[in-house]
Parts: C-alpha cells; sequence; structure tokens
C-alpha cells in the first residue's frame, strides 16, 4: 500500500508572480509580471516551471517563458553539455535526440553555432563534458559561457583559450585552439587557421580539419603522448583513435616549420592547455570544471540587467524572438534552463525583456544562449521514462539540429513507490482518439514499473467516452480526468479545443487543380484566440464538396467528378461548425522547363558584390543522378546588410510563361539554411512580379512546391527571369550563409480563366420590394429596411447573392447561413455577431435576422466580403450594389 503526497513540490517556495516596469517603447511604461501558470519535478532536485507574461493592461498572457529550476545542493542531481551523436562536436542533432543519447531527463539547447556547407557547426565557445575540454573558446569579444564546477558552483564568465606544445628537443609553440572551425577573428578579422597550430581529438568527425580554411596544412599525429605520424603539405588520413590527436599547422616558417623541425616519429610530446577569465586573470584547468556550455552576450550581471558584452544584431536581439538562457541564483544554489516561446501567435521576446523575465525569476548572473529556431527545451514528465517536447519550437513539433546543449541528470538510487501519474494528451479535437495510461514514480521523482497496479478511470464532465483507458473526445469543454490506484490518486486537466477558442481555420491544399482523379493533400491547421497553432488531426476533420463528388482519408481529398457547367469547386473543412474554404478550378497542368534541352545561357547575379557563387545545368545531382537539373552555389560570408543570390535565365530575359497561370510547381533541393526562396517575373506589361516559393528553405532532400501565381498578382504571358534566394538582414543568425539549391521540373498550372463570378448590377430601394438587376426589373421576397437605432440597411442575402451568381446554403439547426463565390466562403450566423471570411474569425457590429423567413444581413456584409461596390443615395433611400 502507498499514498500519493499531498505537494511535490515543499522544497521550492518562489513567489507565484511579482511586477515590474518593462523597458519597452511604448510612450508609457507598462507593468508586466511573470505569472506561474503549473509547475512539475523532473527528478529530485529539478523542477519544470511554466510562467505567463502577463502586461497590466491586458488580460491574457503576451508570451510564455518556460524554466527548468536546478537545486545544486541536491546531491543527486547533475548539469553535463551535451553534444552530437557519440560525442562527436562536428555532427549536430537535436536536443531530445542527445538527450535520449546520453540519458538525461530535461535539456535545452546550447551555443551559438555557424550554419552552411562550408563550415562544421562547432559550437562558437568553448565545451567541457564531464571534465573534459572538447572545443575551445575562439578569438571573438564578448561571448560569455556557463560552467558547473567540480565542487557544483556555478561560473558565467568570458573565456579565452591559453595552450602550448612542447616538442622532446624543448622547443615550443603557441596552440591557438582544439576542435575549431575556420572562422574570423576579432578584432583584427584575420583568418583563423593562417600561421597557427590547432589540436584535433578524435571527437572531430568531419572529413576535413577544417573545411575552408584557406590554408595548406601540416599535421603529426600523437597517440599515447608519442608521434606516430608527420605529413608535410597535405592531411594525414590516419583516423584519430581515443588515446590520441592531430596537430595541424600552417604557414612556410611558423607552425609548419616546427611541425617539420620539431616533431619527429618516435619522439614524445607534451601537450598542455587551460581556459582564462578574461575579468579575473584566474586559470582554469579542465578538471576543474564538470561542465561547461558557451553561449552569447551576458544578461544579468549582480543582480541587473548588464549592458550587452557583444553586439546583438546578430542574434535579432532587439526583434521578438524565441529565446534560450542559463543564469543561476544570487547564492549559487539554484541554476534557471530558460526558454521563451515562440510559435503561432507567440512572437518572443527582445534580449532586453528577457532580461526582466530574468530578473523576476530571481536570477543574479545569466548569459543568452542560441535563440530563435534553435530555442528548444525538452523535459520528462514525472512517471514517463522518455523525455519529450516541452512545449513547441518555432517550427512546431520538429526539433532543429543544433551544436550542443545542457543536460539534467539524475544519479538517485532507485526509490520506493511515492505517487502515481495519469499520462496522455492533455489538448485534444473533437473527434480525437487519446490513449492514457498509469505512471508511477519514486521518492526520487523518477519513474518506476507501474505494473501490478490496477487504474480505475474517470472524468467529471462528459466530454468523450472513457474505455480502458482510452478517451474519444466528442464535446468541446474542459474537465479532470483523476485515476485511482489503491490509495493513491492522481488528476489532469483535460482540454477539447472547441469553434469559440478559434480564431483562424486554416487549409493548406497541395493544388488547388479541379480534375477527376486528382488527389490533393489538405492539411488543416487551427489558430487559437490564445496564440496557439495546432495541426487538426484528420479524424477531426469533417468535409464538405460543392461542385464535384469526391473523398477524404488522412488527410487527402480524391476529385471523382465534378460537376457539368461550374467554374469552381468548393473544398469546405470544418471543425465544430468553424469552417474554411480551398476554392478549386478546372484546368490544366502544363511543363515550364526540366533543364534537358536547354538552348539559353544561365548566370549567377548577387548583392551585395562580395557575394560569390555559380550557376549551372548539371547532371549527377543525388535524387536526380540521370537527370538535368539548375544547380546554384552561394557563399554570403563576406559583405554585410540584406543578401540575395540569384540565378538567372536567359541573360535576363526569362523564359517564356505562356497564358495566366495560376500556379507553378516546381521540384527544390534544399539544403536547410532557412533562407527565403523567391521567383521573378516579368509580366505582360513589363512589370517585375516577385512571388514566394517558400518562406524557410527548411528542409534536406528534393521537395515539390507549388507556388500561388495568382495571389502574386502575375498577369501573363510573363517571363520567368530568375530564382533567388533572399537572406534578410533581420535575424542573420538563423540562416546559413552558404549553401547549394538545386531545381527540377517547373510547371504551370491554368485554371481556363480563374473563376469567374457574375458582376451584376442592384438597384433596390428601402421598403420596397421592387428592384432591378441589370436594368431587369424584379420582385424580391422582403423589402430593404433600415434598423432602428443602428442606421443600418438591411437586405435580403438569398437575393443579393443568387444575383451576383453565389451559391447560398442554409443550415437550419446552427442559423448558419454560407456563400460561396469566386474564392471566397462567407459564414454568418442569424443573432450573432460573429462572421467568417475565408475561416478567419470577424467581428459585426450588428448582427442578421431572419424576416418573413428570409436573412437579412447589414449591406457593408456584401460590399466588403463580396468585393462589391455600394452606393447609397439618402433622398431616395436608394441602394445600388455594382
Amino acid at each position: 500500500m502507498f499514498t500519493a503526497p499531498l505537494n511535490l513540490f515543499t522544497s521550492f517556495s518562489p513567489l507565484t508572480s511579482i511586477s515590474h516596469v518593462s523597458a519597452a517603447t511604448a510612450p508609457a511604461a507598462v507593468t508586466y509580471k511573470l505569472v506561474k501558470q503549473s509547475e512539475t519535478m523532473v527528478t529530485s532536485g529539478a523542477r519544470q516551471v511554466n510562467y505567463n507574461w502577463v502586461p497590466s493592461n491586458a488580460t491574457k498572457a503576451t508570451e510564455v517563458l518556460h524554466v527548468l529550476e536546478i537545486d545544486l545542493t541536491n546531491p543527486y542531481v547533475q548539469l553535463n553539455a551535451m553534444g552530437g551523436p557519440q560525442g562527436s562536436v562536428t555532427a549536430k542533432q537535436s536536443v531530445g535526440a542527445m538527450s535520449k543519447e546520453t540519458g538525461a531527463v530535461a535539456g535545452i539547447n546550447g551555443d551559438v553555432f555557424r550554419t552552411g556547407i562550408t563550415t562544421e557547426a562547432v559550437p562558437m565557445g568553448a565545451q567541457i563534458t564531464s571534465g573534459q575540454l572538447l572545443v575551445s573558446s575562439e578569438q571573438l569579444k564578448g561571448m560569455y559561457t556557463f560552467g558547473v564546477t567540480q565542487d557544483r558552483k556555478p561560473v558565467i564568465d568570458n573565456f579565452s583559450f591559453s595552450g602550448m606544445v612542447t616538442a622532446a628537443d624543448g622547443t615550443t609553440f603557441k596552440l591557438t585552439g582544439l576542435n575549431k572551425s575556420a572562422y574570423r577573428t576579432e578584432p583584427d578579422r584575420a583568418y583563423s587557421h593562417v600561421d597557427t597550430l590547432y589540436m584535433y581529438t578524435s571527437a572531430w568527425t568531419a572529413p576535413e580539419r577544417p573545411i575552408a580554411s584557406s590554408t595548406i596544412p601540416s599535421e603529426a599525429l600523437i597517440v599515447d603522448g608519442n608521434v606516430t605520424e608527420v605529413s608535410i603539405g597535405t592531411p594525414i588520413k590516419t583516423a584519430i583513435p581515443a588515446n590520441g590527436y592531430i596537430l595541424r599547422g600552417s604557414g612556410n616558417k611558423t607552425a609548419t616549420d616546427f611541425i617539420k623541425s620539431h616533431l619527429i616519429i618516435g619522439d614524445k610530446v607534451t601537450t598542455e592547455y587551460s581556459l582564462q577569465s578574461n575579468n579575473s586573470g584566474q586559470s582554469y584547468d579542465q578538471s576543474s570544471f564538470q561542465m561547461m556550455v558557451s553561449g552569447h552576450t551576458l544578461l544579468l550581471d549582480n543582480g541587473v540587467a548588464a549592458a550587452f558584452s557583444r553586439d546583438i544584431d546578430g542574434v535579432s536581439g532587439s526583434a521578438n524572438r524565441a529565446r534560450t538562457a542559463v543564469g543561476y541564483s544570487k547564492d549559487g544554489s539554484t541554476v534557471y534552463l530558460v526558454t521563451v516561446e515562440e510559435n503561432g501567435g507567440r512572437k518572443g521576446v527582445t534580449l532586453k525583456v528577457l532580461q526582466q523575465m530574468l530578473l523576476q525569476l530571481g536570477a543574479w548572473k545569466a548569459v543568452n544562449l542560441d535563440g530563435g529556431g534553435s530555442t528548444t527545451m525538452v523535459s520528462r514528465p514525472l512517471g514517463e521514462f522518455q523525455v519529450g517536447l516541452t512545449h513547441p519550437t518555432s517550427y512546431g513539433t520538429t526539433q532543429r539540429q543544433v551544436a550542443n546543449g545542457i543536460g539534467v541528470y539524475t544519479i538517485a538510487p532507485q526509490g520506493t513507490i511515492k505517487g502515481i501519474v495519469a499520462s496522455g494528451s492533455k489538448t485534444l479535437f473533437i473527434g480525437q482518439q487519446s490513449n492514457f495510461s498509469l505512471k508511477a514514480y519514486d521518492n526520487y521523482f523518477n519513474p518506476i514499473d507501474p505494473s501490478g497496479l490496477t487504474p480505475t478511470w474517470s472524468i467529471d464532465k462528459p466530454l468523450g467516452a472513457f474505455t480502458e483507458g482510452t478517451f474519444l473526445a466528442s464535446k468541446s469543454g474542459t474537465a479532470k480526468l483523476s485515476v485511482n490506484a489503491g490509495s493513491a490518486s492522481d488528476t489532469i486537466p483535460i482540454e477539447v479545443i472547441g469553434e469559440a477558442q478559434i480564431s483562424k481555420l486554416i487549409v493548406e491544399p497541395s493544388t488547388t487543380l479541379l480534375k477527376p482523379g486528382m488527389t490533393i493533400n489538405a492539411p488543416v491547421k487551427v489558430q487559437l484566440t490564445d496564440g496557439r497553432q495546432l495541426s487538426l488531426p484528420a479524424s477531426s476533420v469533417a468535409w464538405e464538396f460543392y461542385g464535384f463528388t469526391g473523398s477524404s482519408s488522412n488527410g487527402k481529398i480524391t476529385i471523382d467528378k465534378v460537376n457539368s457547367n461550374i467554374t469552381a469547386g468548393y473544398a469546405v473543412a470544418r471543425y465544430d461548425g468553424f469552417g474554411t474554404v480551398a476554392a478549386l478550378a478546372s484546368g490544366t497542368e502544363k511543363p515550364l522547363e526540366d533543364f534537358e534541352k536547354v538552348s539559353y545561357k544561365v548566370g549567377f547575379t548577387a548583392t551585395p558584390k562580395e557575394t560569390v557563387g555559380n550557376t549551372s545545368i548539371t547532371t549527377g545531382v543525388q535524387g536526380r543522378e540521370s537527370s538535368n537539373v539548375l544547380l546554384m552555389d552561394y557563399d554570403f560570408t563576406v559583405g554585410a546588410g540584406k543578401r540575395y543570390a540569384n540565378a538567372v535565365l536567359n541573360d535576363g530575359k526569362g523564359i517564356t510563361v505562356t497564358g495566366t497561370p495560376s500556379a507553378l510547381t516546381l521540384d527544390v533541393l534544399g539544403d536547410q539554411s532557412y533562407n527565403w526562396l523567391r521567383a521573378e517575373f516579368t509580366d505582360v506589361n513589363g512589370k517585375t512580379v516577385y512571388a514566394t516559393i517558400a518562406d524557410k528553405i527548411d528542409w534536406m532532400g528534393w521537395k515539390n512546391i507549388r507556388v500561388d501565381l495568382a495571389a502574386a498578382g502575375l498577369k501573363g504571358p510573363a517571363q520567368l527571369t530568375k530564382l533567388y534566394i533572399v537572406n534578410a538582414e533581420e535575424d542573420q543568425d538563423e540562416r546559413a550563409l552558404q549553401g547549394q539549391l538545386a531545381f527540377d521540373n517547373l510547371a504551370l498550372q491554368y485554371p481556363p480563366s480563374g473563376i469567374k463570378v457574375t458582376n451584376s448590377t442592384i438597384v433596390m430601394t428601402v421598403g420596397s420590394k421592387q428592384a432591378k438587376v441589370d436594368g431587369k426589373k424584379v420582385t424580391l421576397p422582403g423589402a430593404p429596411f433600415m434598423q432602428q437605432g443602428t442606421n443600418t440597411n438591411f437586405l435580403p442575402l438569398k437575393f443579393v447573392a443568387d444575383s451576383l451568381g453565389a451559391q447560398v446554403l442554409w443550415d437550419n439547426k446552427s442559423k448558419r447561413v454560407t456563400i460561396l463565390r469566386g474564392d471566397t466562403m462567407l459564414e454568418l450566423w442569424v443573432g450573432s455577431n460573429k462572421m467568417t471570411v475565408n475561416g478567419v474569425r470577424q467581428t459585426l457590429t450588428v448582427t442578421p435576422t431572419i424576416v418573413n423567413g428570409s436573412v437579412y444581413v447589414p449591406v457593408r456584409v456584401i460590399s466588403e466580403q463580396l468585393g462589391q461596390k455600394v452606393d447609397w443615395v439618402s433622398k431616395t433611400k436608394t441602394i445600388t450594389i455594382h
């Protein structure tokens, strides 16, 4: 028998909320406070806490702060640096993968790193894992580092690397660094590996030491302190053993001469190095630290917001972004691992706001870590054996591969059972199924096998059916799920999302071609009023088809038969009555270019002028080994500001796009550079038109993409002149400066002439049933009227919609009217001030009503939402729609 604890968190007692004045740029200062939303133990000595960042002039949180609090006085919890697979410093992996590989129970991403194909993405600062220095610091200004000493004291300081190699004959030579990529030193902007000596260990798994060093290497392999191999002018091919390292030098009379003249095969070599504080001058041997992970600028120092030690433009410090930081308390007993979420409506914070958040947490000293798309926190839920994402990343559930991270570890022994916890999805959609299971934990808050326990499940509100641990949501709302096993119990909140929480429903069809036999990928997302953006499971989406018959399965629509004499078909996606539309049009698809028989030139241009690159039509590219593709290499390393790399077609005259296509499809070989990919056209009037191919190149390998040319405003016939990428000045730290792209199989999609709509002229008079449509007299089912008190004219909706060629659908149960016209779906509810336009919630100032069986709507609904112009003559009370 056992009893669940009354309070799992008695060893921690933070303030629930504290106020402060933000350093925002608003005309008047706004008071913000952190409000604790939830907390849970991860392991003995570590807990995970979520805070809302709430302004005094609003009721909802603007941003969300996630914190791992580590109690360094607890002997069972440890921090360590995590890195690439099997300890590699040159191979990235996600924070989740690092944690699973090393057994961490929680973790965050760590150091900033360079991206691109001409760098190894090695951490820019020092890294110590389990007391061993794996990467040295770089000669850069203002880069701060977090570490924990062997006596469990946290340290944040600015370190430099100092080393010396001593040959058997007593000759010494300065060691510049350990396991470093090539970079430019500061402030002199020198090449890091010219006339220098570097050490590389077995942790360096990249094929070169390093790539793009602008030097000719000379190397010596040292095993167990003895020189075993020397190579002058070429790299050593022998793999570095765990008990050895390579000394790599360059320069005709410097490091190369030292290797050639003083490192003799069979001789002993001594290599010594340390880290030195640039603030105190104190030197540290690697064994002084349990762990170390570097970051960027100093954030807090002695309990106040510090002046930024490094230029924050490189990390978009003045923009709202996802953030990662690490800090510690004044007494050094508590470490705070911190992330700020950026996803959906949550935009993240500036570094100045992050400073204020950290102060409220109680941090005394803190350093900024890599942020933006790299920001990731994972943690092990209580009772679980595996870590999972604590919150969405900037990419949703996708974790970016990063250079290193800070892991939280437990060394507690197996304890006795202390409590149970229910495990399963806490946020669901109607129609979604979730499996819940019983977990158990010991007195160290570590998971234990719950076998032998017989759980009893219950839910306090009828939001769905619960059968043997499986819950099927059928109604929106919030409830508490309870589980009992013996004398132990647990409750968790359950949220089933309802339509009232939705601000926007988004469908993203892979094509808008309306053609029998076509299969369309149609994922649906919801944006909630609280800023969250979530993917709807296919089982929760109800589809309605108008203008064609078809079926839906697993998020895909298959078109069976298209109705005769229609200009458009509509696939309406609904969730809990809330709808959005994908407007489809019949048409054709024509190839534009497959690069197999090209009779024109392709070229490369770039901005700024220092940018280098190349374009070519070539074969043998991975995934297209036997066919031609358009290949583009680019290098933005030198230069500043906004940067462009262009694949120029036909000397800028372009290739001909016949007619006016609605879309361009193409295959793109991505390089995961996160740059912006675009296309440039010259339209029929000689105007330059730009179309976005991808907001972020966030994939590796080939991907088929559809580009909406109608939305771009392209009028044909036209010329496709460029395919190009943009590395914008903002957030450049998030994107690679070097890379390679390829393009293939360009094709155009053509509706006959877009989606045709009827543009009749309708003349009505308030109080009269007589009207005119294109000059012809008609009798209305009811007269337009002016609502008393609002001076708003109301029109019979169905008559106006029919006259404009729209489809009108009525749902009697919900009193909902749906209008489909062109590429627009408008929905209104009788007696309600809510309205949706293509899945976006809007608010009406006056509500639709029913008069004598007809739905009447405010005249502005017609003019603003169906794209018509409305004229009002007050003297004659005449309304003209045209």
